[in-house]
C-alpha cells in the first residue's frame, strides 16, 4: 500500500474519484512549503518549494501499489510526475507534483492563493 495526497480530480466529488473512493483516509493538508499551479483547468500541480509559507488543501488515500502503477499513473498528464512531500503532521507521502522543467515553461498559471482545487474551481464557476 501507499499513502498518496491527492489534491485534484481524484478527490470526494472528482471525475476520477470512484477509482480511488475506497482508498480514502480523510483530509488533510501539506505543510507549509508548496506552490500550487492550474494545468489549463483541467488539474492542478504542487511544487515543493520551501521558501513560501503555503499549506494546500487535500485528500490522503492508501492505494495498492499495483492501482498506482496500473491505473492511476498511467492517467496523470505529462506535466506531473510522483513526488514527495510533507504533510502538515510531518509525515511524507506520495503525491503527484510538477514534472521537473515544467515551471521554467511558464505556461502554469499559479494559484497558490487559492489554497486548494476546489477554491480556485469556485472562482470559474465550477466544481470539478
Amino acid at each position: 500500500m501507499a499513502r498518496i495526497f491527492f489534491n485534484g480530480q481524484a478527490m470526494v466529488g472528482g471525475p476520477f474519484h470512484a477509482s480511488v473512493a475506497d482508498a480514502l483516509i480523510g483530509p488533510v493538508r501539506t505543510a507549509p512549503g508548496h506552490r500550487f499551479f492550474s494545468i489549463d483547468d483541467v488539474c492542478p500541480g504542487l511544487l515543493p518549494d520551501p521558501s513560501v509559507d503555503t499549506a494546500i488543501e487535500g485528500e490522503l488515500y492508501d492505494v495498492p501499489l499495483e492501482h498506482l502503477r496500473d491505473v492511476i499513473l498511467p492517467g496523470e498528464p505529462r506535466e506531473l510526475e510522483l513526488g514527495v512531500i510533507t504533510l502538515e503532521d510531518g509525515t511524507p507521502c506520495l503525491s503527484m507534483v510538477l514534472a521537473r522543467g515544467e515551471l521554467e515553461r511558464g505556461v502554469h498559471k499559479e494559484i497558490t492563493e487559492f489554497g486548494g482545487w476546489r477554491a480556485y474551481l469556485a472562482t470559474l464557476g465550477r466544481t470539478s
